[in-house]
This record gives C-alpha cells, sequence and structure tokens, in this order.
C-alpha cells in the first residue's frame, strides 16, 4: 500500500483493511515498518475525528474504587473524613489541590481528570 495521509472516511475504512492484513508484521521488516508508520496515521485521525472527552472527576473515582475493591472508609483514609468522602462522592464538595494529589498517588487517577470542574 501506498502510503498517504488519511483525510476522508474511505481512506480510514482502506487504512484499517491494510493494518489487519499486515497487524502481524515483524517489526523492522518493509511490512513492519509499514504497520507502524499506518498506525500512526489512523491514530491521528482518530483523535481528530473521533475525540474521547476525560470522564467525569467523581464518576472515575467511583470507577476507580470499584476497581480496587474500596469502600468509602478507605477513601477517608486518603482524602479525610467519612462525611467528607461522602460529600465529595454526592458532588457537595470539591476536591482540593492536596485531595487530588493524594488520589492520583493512591488511585492513580492522572491529575488532569480530577482537577477537572464538575
Amino acid at each position: 500500500m501506498k502510503l498517504k495521509v488519511i483525510r476522508t472516511e474511505e481512506d480510514y475504512q482502506e487504512a484499517l483493511a491494510r493494518l489487519e492484513k499486515i497487524f502481524d508484521s515483524k517489526p523492522s521488516s518493509k511490512n513492519g515498518d509499514e504497520l507502524e508508520i499506518l498506525s500512526i496515521l489512523i491514530d491521528q485521525y482518530e483523535k481528530e475525528h473521533f475525540p474521547i472527552d476525560l470522564p467525569d472527576p467523581i464518576e472515575a473515582i467511583k470507577f476507580r474504587m470499584d476497581q480496587m475493591g474500596l469502600k468509602q472508609k478507605d477513601l477517608a483514609e486518603i482524602v479525610g473524613f467519612k462525611s467528607r468522602v461522602s460529600e465529595i462522592l454526592n458532588k457537595k464538595r470539591k476536591l482540593t489541590l492536596e485531595m487530588v494529589r493524594k488520589l492520583n498517588t493512591a488511585l492513580r487517577i492522572p491529575t488532569e481528570v480530577l482537577i477537572q470542574d464538575y
């Protein structure tokens, strides 16, 4: 396939079809190099045409708590009092900078997610 910038939906579909054909190519081979470049082109097209918004900070906290099997009392050990956790999870209290830092460290939630307005 001749590599080119992906500008249209048709270009995108062709690129995906080609990617599927050469997906198992060995690195540093001719097809492996094409695979790497094609992946970059597809990624760029998807970022421009199918952007994914960051999740709501509180929903991200709840999701991570669920993933890690944490309860509100566990979160209280990170951000403070149990009542404070309840207020945060019910969006009645905003996260402070200190809380953002602690949640980032303890739950490994990116700060760019936690600092969003909600």
